[in-house]
């Protein structure tokens, strides 16, 4: 997971830093610091990466990395 999906995953979730950060476990400072490109260790990289996956996304690299919703989010009614 690159630094720019991991931001664009919390968007999607509509996730803020700290509670992206108590759900993988880890300090907010640490999400914060990945997503501005810090060198993180690689299981703290796999803990925010499950924390995502498991709350909806997936991560693509079609040639340029990306993110989507593992189902469709619910519509709202109209």
């Amino acid at each position: 997971m690159l630094p720019i999906q991991c931001k664009m995953a919390r968007v999607a979730l509509d996730l803020g830093l700290r509670k992206l950060a108590r759900i993988a476990q880890v300090a907010p400072a640490t999400v914060s610091r990945f997503e501005d490109g810090a060198e993180l260790k690689p299981r703290t990289v796999a803990a925010i990466r499950a924390a995502l996956e498991s709350a909806g996304v997936e991560f693509t690299n079609g040639g340029q990395p990306g993110v989507r919703m593992k189902t469709a989010p619910p519509r709202a009614p109209v």
